[in-house]
């Protein structure tokens, strides 16, 4: 594949995949472009619905297990506000290039790998996405975005994020130094945990919406290529070397655009007090926590998820767009 962007319309097993109840954004399509050392990244564009008058372009990034189908509905919803919109498949998830043999492993060996697909994507679709833009993250996506924004490789006018991972749970907090010995014996392709059960919506830590939980359950069932499992003790340390650049002293001093923040009351996955410490550090911030809400609160139930596009819409009115 070269370097130019190739728009996959004959290969159906690696365009949408589609199952019922969950349709494509309007004329949605699937956009390839070649990341670091040559592997194929999936991205979706699609395009304001207002074409003469587009608000501009959100930028999706999902977080980890993630992929393109289940931000469908989040991707309507933005046009239906007169955006355009991007949602990227990470290095190593959904449909773009895994890393490693066992495809299932969720690994990653830098975040420095998912912040230059960020902006090589970007760079490639750039006569394509209106302005201005507005990054809308989630999870490990906000690790990604916050980064990559506060390095300047990527230039948006807001930055929406949802329970962003900007620190571990505490569990993982006395791991540094497992972690750096499993990577320095050459264990960084392992499973830091190995595959449970099935996870059942009984069992689940993320959404308390049994229609949007099964949503993901079925995309996985109809194409099993995009589920992806634990992570890798390299995914791990480079989670943690991300996160820690968080805190240091002049890291976030780039990022002066409006910025809202949503952390889940009932969050299970990351740390919230990380929340309150980068907020602490930006000049224009809100900060709000949906009570009741697990991790993933776009995909929660449609009162907490309201609660997070009503801080959206008031993101909007303060960056003016």
């Amino acid at each position: 594949m070269t370097d130019k962007i190739a728009i996959a319309k004959a290969d159906q097993r690696k365009d949408f995949v589609l199952v019922p109840g969950n349709p494509a954004p309007d004329g949605a399509e699937i956009v390839w472009f070649e990341g670091s050392a040559g592997r194929s990244l999936r991205a979706c564009i699609a395009p304001a619905l207002t074409y003469n008058n587009p608000r501009g372009t959100v930028i999706v990034c999902p977080g980890r297990t993630e992929f393109i189908e289940k931000y469908f509905e989040i991707g309507r919803e933005l046009q239906a506000m007169g955006f355009a919109v991007v949602i990227i498949d990470w290095p190593g998830q959904g449909l773009s290039d895994r890393l490693l043999d066992d495809t299932k492993k969720g690994h990653i060996d830098r975040f420095e790998t998912f912040m230059g697909a960020l902006a090589k994507g970007l760079e490639k679709l750039d006569d394509r996405l209106p302005r201005p833009y507005v990054s809308l993250a989630h999870s490990m996506g906000g690790a990604i975005a916050l980064a990559t924004i506060a390095q300047g490789l990527v230039k948006v006018e807001a930055a929406a994020f949802c329970a962003p991972m900007w620190g571990l749970k505490s569990k993982f907090l006395g791991m540094s130094y497992l972690v750096w010995a499993m990577r320095a014996t050459g264990r960084s392709d392992d499973y830091a945990q190995q595959p449970g059960p099935a996870e059942t919506f009984e069992t689940n830590i993320v959404t308390h919406d049994k229609r949007r939980w099964q949503m993901q359950r079925d995309l996985c069932d109809a194409a099993p290529e995009l589920e992806l499992g634990p992570v890798t003790w390299g995914w791990l340390g480079a989670s943690l070397n991300i996160v820690s650049t968080f805190g240091k002293s002049r890291a976030l001093n780039a990022v002066s655009i409006p910025v809202f923040v949503a952390s889940a009351g009932e969050e299970k996955l990351v740390d919230n007090a990380s929340h309150e410490a980068v907020c602490a550090r930006l000049p224009d911030c809100e900060h709000v926590t949906v009570e009741g809400a697990l991790h993933e609160i776009l995909m929660e139930t449609d009162e907490r998820r309201a609660e997070f596009w009503e801080g959206f819409q008031r993101l909007l009115q303060r960056a003016g767009i």
